[in-house]
C-alpha cells in the first residue's frame, strides 16, 4: 500500500494536520494523482543536487502533462482547468530554483510519515497532550467570536457617526438660516418656535455625541482586554507550538487564524481612529459649553494609537525558523558560509503595506552572548515584505540567501576557549523594520529562536542536542545564557521528544517498549520514570556506564544508520531495535529454532545485529548474535540481502542459513522479500559480467560457530565469491577445508 493510501485512511484529526502543509507550493491534487510516482523518487537527494532536481522537475511536469491528456479524454473540465493552472504555477515558481520544490516535496513526504507514525502510537505523550488541550481550543473559538463581535460594533458605530454628522448638518443649515434673517423677523412667534426646536436638536446632538464617544470607548476597551488576555495567550501558545514542531513535534497550525484576528482588530482600530477624526471635524464646525468631544477625544485617540503600536509589534513574527536547506530536520543549527532560509510574517495583512515594509536581518544585535565568536550575515539581508510570494497571500518575506560568516577576533580567541563548547553557544538572528501608515510610524523588531553556529558538519549532532534541550526546557525565546546552568528535563517528556526524532527523521516513532529500554539505559532500572528528572550532562556529555560515548552520541549514530542504510526496514516496523540482551533472550527462548530479531548494538556506535535462537541435541536452548554490521559493511551489501544470504558453518555441517522467522513468527522472506535487491543465487554467464569474460562476484555473509566455546571470536568477513563458485566449493570441498578458509564472529554485544 502506498504511503498516500495510508494517509487517506487516517482519522479526521490527522487528516487536518496533513491538510495544513499542502498549498500552492505543492498542491494536494498533484500529490494525489501522482502518488506512486512521487514516492518512487529521491526528493531528499535532489534537494541538495541542482542537476538532479532539474531533471525531477522536468519529469514532474511531464507526469502532469500525461495526467492532462488522460483527463482531457475523460472530458473532466474542472480537473483540466486545475491541472493547467497547477502546471503553469509549478513551472513559473520553480523553473529558476528546482531544488526548492525538491525540498518542499521531501518535507511533505517526511511529515506524512511522521503523522502516520503518530497515528499508530496508542497514547499521546505529555507534551502533545498539552498542545491539544481542549481549553486552548475553546479559547481559540472565543477569540474569533470576540474579534467578530468587535468588528460588528465598530461598523455599527460608523452608522452612529454618520447619523450624528447628518443631524449636525441639518442643525447647521437651520441655524444659519435663522441667522441670515433680519432682526425684525427673528422676533416672530414662528422663529421663536424654530429656536426652541433648534435647542432640542442641540440637546439631541449633545446626547448623540456622548453616546458615540461611549460606544467608541467600549470598542477600545474590548480590544484592549482581548489583546491583553486571550490574544496574547494565543500568540504565546502558537510560539510554543512552533518550538515543539521545530524539534520534531506535531505540526503547528493556527497562524492563519491569528492573522485573521490581528487583521480584523487592526481594521477595527483604524476604523475607530477615522471615527475620532470625523468627530474632530464635527467639533471644528460646532462646539458649545459642555461639549464632550474636546474632553474625551484626545484620551481615546491616544489609547487607539497605543493599541495599534502594540498590535503591530506583536504581529511581526518568525513564521519559519532559520534552517539550512541541506538539513531540513535540523532547524536552528547553522554552519558558517552555508546558506540558510528564514521566513517572517506580519500578521496584519493590509493591501496598503504590500512592498512597503523593508526588513533587515542582523545577528547578535545588542545581545550579550556567552560566546567569544562574532558573526556577520553575508548575502541579501534586506528584503521587502509582499503578498505575492506566499501561497496563502500573507504579508511575508523569506530570506533564502543568508550566510553566517565568523569574524576574525583581534585577540585570536576561539569559541571553544570560552566557558562553553561551541555547540552550547547560543546566538540570535534579529529582524527590524518600520511601518509608516495613516500618519503613524511604528518600529518593529523580532528575533529567531536561539541558533547554534557550527563550522564543521561533525558538530551537528551535539548542536542539535542543544537545540532539543533548549526548546524542550524553556519557552523563553532569547535566553542565550541558557547553558550557563541548563535545567533538568522531565524524563517522560524527553522520551516523547526522542520518539519524535525517529518519526520526523526516519519516518517511524518509538513504541512504549522501545522507550522503556531507552529510559533504562539513561537511568537504570526504576519503578517509574514519570517524574524522573534528567540532567543535560547525563543526556549529552557523560559517558554511558562502561562505554566511551554519551547517550546522545549513541542514539544519533543509530538515527544516521537507519536513515542511510536500513530505512525501508525501519519504516515497515521489522526492526525491534531497542531491546536489551536480557530481554532479547526472554523473547526468543520459547520460540521456534531459527526465530530471530534485529536490534541495535549497545557497545558499537551505529551498529545493528541479529540474534537467533537454536536448540542443541540435548534440548537446551542457545542463542547466537552476529557481530554488529556498521555503515561501512552495509554500504557494500544491503541489510535485507545479508539476512537472505547469511550462512553459518557449524562443526561438520553444510553451511546453511539459520534465520527462518522474524520475531514473533513471520517467515523471513515474507517480511523482507520486497527489499531484496536481486534473486538469491543468481548466476550470470561469463559474457554478462562485462569485458574480458569475468564471472561477476558477489558478497556472501558467512559465519562459523566454533565447537570450543573458549575460542575467541574473530572478525567476520564478507567474502567476494560468486554463487556458482560457492556452490562448486560446497560440492567438492569438505566442511573441514572450508572452515580453514572462513572465519565467523559472534559478538558479546
Amino acid at each position: 500500500m502506498s504511503q498516500w493510501s495510508q494517509v487517506q485512511q487516517l482519522e479526521i484529526k490527522f487528516l487536518e494536520q496533513v491538510d495544513q502543509f499542502y498549498d500552492d507550493n505543492f498542491p494536494m491534487e498533484i500529490r494525489h494523482l501522482l502518488a506512486q510516482w512521487i514516492e518512487g523518487q529521491d526528493w531528499e537527494a535532489a534537494s541538495n543536487n541542482e542537476a538532479m532536481a532539474t531533471i525531477l522537475l522536468q519529469n514532474l511536469l511531464i507526469q502532469v502533462d500525461d495526467q492532462l491528456d488522460r483527463v482531457s479524454q475523460e472530458k473532466n473540465l474542472l480537473l483540466i482547468h486545475n491541472l493547467k493552472r497547477i502546471r503553469k504555477l509549478l513551472q513559473g515558481k520553480y523553473h529558476g530554483n528546482p531544488m526548492h520544490i525538491a525540498v518542499i516535496i521531501s518535507n511533505c513526504l517526511r511529515e506524512e510519515r511522521r503523522i502516520l507514525a503518530a497515528a499508530s502510537m496508542p497514547v499521546q505523550g505529555p507534551l502533545e497532550k498539552s498542545l491539544q488541550n481542549s481549553v486552548v481550543s475553546e479559547r481559540q473559538r472565543n477569540v474569533e467570536h470576540k474579534v467578530s463581535a468587535i468588528k460588528n460594533s465598530a461598523q455599527l458605530t460608523d452608522q452612529d457617526v454618520k447619523y450624528l454628522e447628518d443631524l449636525q448638518e441639518e442643525f447647521d443649515f437651520r441655524y444659519k438660516t435663522i441667522q441670515s434673517l433680519e432682526q425684525s423677523d427673528k422676533n416672530s412667534a414662528l422663529i421663536k418656535q424654530e429656536m426652541l426646536a433648534l435647542q432640542a436638536m442641540l440637546n439631541t446632538l449633545d446626547y448623540k455625541r456622548k453616546e458615540v464617544l461611549s460606544k467608541i470607548g467600549r470598542v477600545i476597551h474590548e480590544i484592549d482586554m482581548l489583546m491583553s488576555n486571550m490574544l496574547t495567550e494565543e500568540l504565546l501558545d502558537w510560539k510554543r507550538r512552533q518550538q515543539i514542531a521545530c524539534i520534531g513535534g506535531p505540526l503547528h497550525g493556527g497562524l492563519d487564524q491569528l492573522q485573521n484576528c490581528f487583521t480584523l482588530l487592526a481594521e477595527s482600530l483604524f476604523q475607530v481612529r477615522r471615527q475620532l477624526e470625523k468627530l474632530d471635524e464635527l467639533l471644528t464646525r460646532l462646539t458649545y459649553d459642555g461639549d464632550p468631544i474636546p474632553v474625551q477625544r484626545p484620551q481615546l485617540l491616544e489609547k487607539v494609537n497605543f493599541l495599534l503600536y502594540n498590535l503591530f509589534r506583536n504581529s511581526f513574527v518568525v513564521e519559519r525558523q532559520p534552517c539550512m536547506p541541506t538539513h531540513p530536520q535540523r532547524p536552528m543549527v547553522l554552519k558558517t558560509l552555508i546558506q540558510f532560509t528564514v521566513k517572517l510574517r506580519l500578521l496584519i495583512k493590509l493591501p496598503e503595506l504590500n512592498y512597503q515594509i523593508r526588513v533587515k536581518a542582523t545577528i547578535d544585535k545588542n545581545v550579550s552572548t556567552v560566546s567569544n565568536r562574532r558573526f556577520v550575515l553575508c548575502g541579501t539581508h534586506v528584503k521587502a515584505m509582499n503578498m505575492d510570494e506566499s501561497a496563502n497571500g500573507s504579508l511575508s518575506v523569506e530570506f533564502r540567501h543568508l550566510q553566517p560568516k565568523e569574524m576574525k577576533s583581534s585577540a585570536g580567541s576561539k569559541g571553544n576557549e570560552g566557558p562553553h563548547m561551541v555547540t552550547e553557544e547560543l546566538h540570535s538572528i534579529s529582524f527590524e523594520t518600520q511601518v509608516c501608515l495613516y500618519g503613524l510610524t511604528i518600529n518593529l523588531e523580532t528575533s529567531s529562536l536561539p541558533v547554534v553556529m557550527i563550522s564543521n558538519v561533525s558538530q551537528l549532532p551535539n548542536a542539535w542536542a542543544s537545540i532539543i534541550w533548549y526548546n524542550l526546557s524553556t519557552n523563553d525565546p532569547q535566553n542565550l545564557s541558557f547553558f550557563n546552568n541548563p535545567p533538568a528535563a522531565t524524563l517522560s517528556q524527553l522520551l516523547e521528544v526522542l520518539s519524535w526524532q525517529f518519526s520526523s527523521y526516519v519516518g517511524r516513532g518509538l513504541n512504549s517498549e522501545q522507550l522503556n529500554m531507552l529510559a533504562e539505559k539513561l537511568m537504570g532500572q526504576q519503578v517509574s520514570y514519570n517524574d524522573y528528572q534528567l540532567s543535560w550532562a547525563k543526556f549529552c556529555k557523560e559517558h554511558l556506564p562502561g562505554k566511551s560515548f554519551a547517550f546522545w552520541v549513541w542514539l544519533e549514530a543509530i538515527l544516521d544508520l537507519i536513515k542511510k542504510h536500513i530505512l525501508p526496514l525501519w519504516i515497515d516496523g521489522y526492526i525491534m531495535g531497542f531491546v536489551s540482551k536480557e530481554k532479547e533472550r526472554i523473547l526468543l527462548k520459547d520460540k521456534t529454532p531459527g526465530t530471530f530479531l534485529l536490534r541495535f548494538s549497545e557497545s558499537n556506535l551505529g551498529g545493528i545485529t541479529f540474534t537467533w535462537v537454536d536448540q542443541l541435541e540435548n534440548g537446551d536452548v542457545t542463542f547466537h548474535s552476529v557481530e554488529p554490521y556498521n555503515k561501512g559493511r552495509l554500504s557494500a551489501l544491503p541489510f535485507a540481502d545479508i539476512l537472505r544470504d547469511y550462512k553459518v558453518i557449524m562443526a561438520d555441517n553444510v553451511p546453511e542459513n539459520p534465520l527462518k522467522y522474524l520475531y514473533p513468527d513471520i517467515p523471513k522472506d515474507k517480511a523482507f522479500g520486497k527489499h531484496y535487491s536481486s534473486q538469491p543465487n543468481e548466476v550470470s554467464k561469463p559474457s554478462d559480467g562485462g569485458g574480458k569474460g569475468y564471472v561477476p562476484s558477489v558478497f556472501i555473509p558467512v559465519s562459523k560457530i566454533l565447537n570450543d566455546s573458549t575460542d575467541p571470536p574473530s572478525p567476520s568477513d564478507l567474502l567476494p565469491m560468486s554463487p556458482s563458485v560457492y556452490a562448486v566449493l560446497r560440492e567438492h570441498l569438505s566442511p573441514t577445508v572450508i572452515e580453514t578458509a572462513l572465519s565467523s564472529p559472534y559478538s558479546t554485544d
